[in-house]
């Protein structure tokens, strides 16, 4: 009988976060091959980071930046209780990919007061971020310390607007009822194999017209979407033959923003069975959209633990 200390290490608590180190049994036995295969998607999956950033929130990214770059540079006391909340505000920001609690979707609320934000920033060099100097304060303090704005991730609330009371950075300028007319003529217009219409794009009403920005090689997200597709292709090269198709046309979608790609690339992925490995990678679920039109970034790597299947095969 192993040991349940054996099986996981907890490296850190924090606020109501607990994380945990588990051991990937057969880890080491594994081909070389598969090794790299597993090494490649994981990467693939890391470049995304900042794409589910932006989507939970449109300041979420100049946020962490901030945040890091006070983390890693500031010159102040740090033995102090207040620099400890900052520290645990930051790791409550890197866990839930952003600013809201990643199950309640309620705004994460500091535990240091604004007054020593002031001075974080004061004794820190932020020269570097993407505002200002001058202009983090008044961008900032609004965000962190008010409660009352942009206080929900998604806001379900039947008697209100949901886009324009929701933080999610899926639209900009539109309304509910904007946004359901427009993928409604979608759907009306798609004939009998629809694609998941509006799944891979962000909705922007710009000089009174309706735009998609399609998250796509070339479009929104290019970095991180460019870096996912050279990692995917390393992938591919170390892959079955059977993985190599689902791989490539999943770099086909990224690089076309193509949904009728996307669809090709789930049935393959629903098919293949057979391989020790398994990934997730791409606009995926849509729960963090109000509206259920609008996918979340995400990616998982799995393997199979072979003992466990041949053991739970036998129950």
């Amino acid at each position: 009988m192993r040991r349940e200390d054996d099986f996981y290490r907890p490296l850190e608590q924090f606020a109501d976060v607990r994380i945990l180190r588990y051991r990937v049994d057969g880890f080491e036995e594994l081909p070389l091959q598969t090794k790299k295969l597993l090494y490649f998607l994981s990467r693939a999956a890391l470049s995304g980071r900042d794409i589910i950033y932006d989507q939970n929130g449109k300041f979420n990214l100049l946020i962490r930046h901030t945040l890091e770059t006070i983390y890693k540079t500031f010159r102040g006391k740090r033995d102090s209780d207040d620099f400890r909340q900052f520290e645990t505000y930051l790791k409550r920001i890197w866990f839930a990919n952003g600013i809201y609690h990643h199950y309640s979707n309620d705004k994460l609320q500091p535990g240091f007061s604004e007054e020593y934000f002031r001075n974080l920033l004061e004794e820190s060099d932020v020269s570097s971020t993407p505002v200002e100097p001058e202009n983090l304060l008044k961008t900032l303090l609004p965000l962190l310390f008010r409660p009352e704005v942009l206080p929900k991730k998604v806001d379900f609330s039947p008697d209100r607007d949901k886009l324009l009371h929701s933080a999610v950075n899926f639209y900009e300028h539109v309304t509910e009822n904007e946004a359901l007319a427009f993928y409604r003529a979608m759907l009306e217009q798609a004939g009998e194999r629809p694609v998941s219409v509006g799944l891979n794009s962000r909705l922007v009403k710009e000089n009174g017209q309706l735009k998609e920005y399609f998250w796509k090689a070339g479009g929104m997200y290019d970095k991180a979407i460019v870096r996912i597709i050279y990692w995917l292709s390393k992938a591919m090269e170390v892959a079955s033959y059977e993985q190599k198709e689902i791989i490539r046309t999943l770099v086909d979608f990224y690089a076309s923003g193509d949904l009728v790609m996307f669809d090709k690339y789930n049935i393959f992925w629903v098919k293949e069975t057979s391989q020790p490995v398994d990934f997730i990678n791409g606009f995926i679920e849509t729960y963090n959209d109000p509206l259920g039109f609008k996918a979340t970034w995400e990616s998982v790597v799995h393997i199979i633990d072979e003992e466990s299947t041949r053991r739970t095969q036998i129950l």
